[in-house]
């Protein structure tokens, strides 16, 4: 999965998409560009790059990769993401997969920083209680591993 971040005006902005009711996991729900590995990846990395080109039509060689956080578990698909945050350019001229892509989102990063727009809730799934993080950006509601994603990017780029 890539964390995609740009710069825009003077701020810095993360590049979310909305997944389409057409997808097989997730539906509808705001997410990183990515996807699952495929025999031909070379490593997590490259289908991180490969997803995002297949979902929104941003080239690889346009990502300027700045490292990994730590992988994250979903925890109704039990899917383990692999996020690599990368600066990329303005996203003018992207085109979603209309297949699997409803729409491209830019939420600027101090909406992250913000604590009144955190919110956390408690919730007990298969006698297991979880923590799940939401940040309300209307009228899109940011939650489950990706705003545990971005959390996870926030607490590194905060740590001198």
């Amino acid at each position: 999965m890539l964390v995609p971040i740009f710069e825009a005006t003077g701020s810095a902005y993360l590049l979310l998409t909305k997944r389409t009711d057409k997808v097989e996991h997730h539906k509808g729900q705001i997410s990183f560009p990515g996807g699952g590995e495929e025999p031909g990846d070379r490593d997590l990395l490259d289908t991180a790059l490969r997803e995002t080109y297949e979902e929104i039509g941003l080239d690889p060689s346009a990502v300027e990769v700045w490292g990994r956080l730590d992988e994250t578990e979903t925890v109704v698909s039990g899917f383990a993401i692999t996020p690599y945050v990368g600066r990329i350019p303005p996203p003018d001229g992207l085109r979603p997969n209309p297949n699997e892509i409803d729409q491209i989102i830019t939420v600027p990063l101090e909406v992250f920083l913000n604590p009144a727009q955190r919110r956390v809730e408690r919730v007990v799934r298969d006698g297991q209680e979880w923590e799940i993080i939401f940040f309300d950006n209307p009228p899109h509601v940011i939650w489950g591993a990706t705003a545990r994603i971005i959390s996870s990017m926030i607490r590194v780029l905060a740590d001198p």
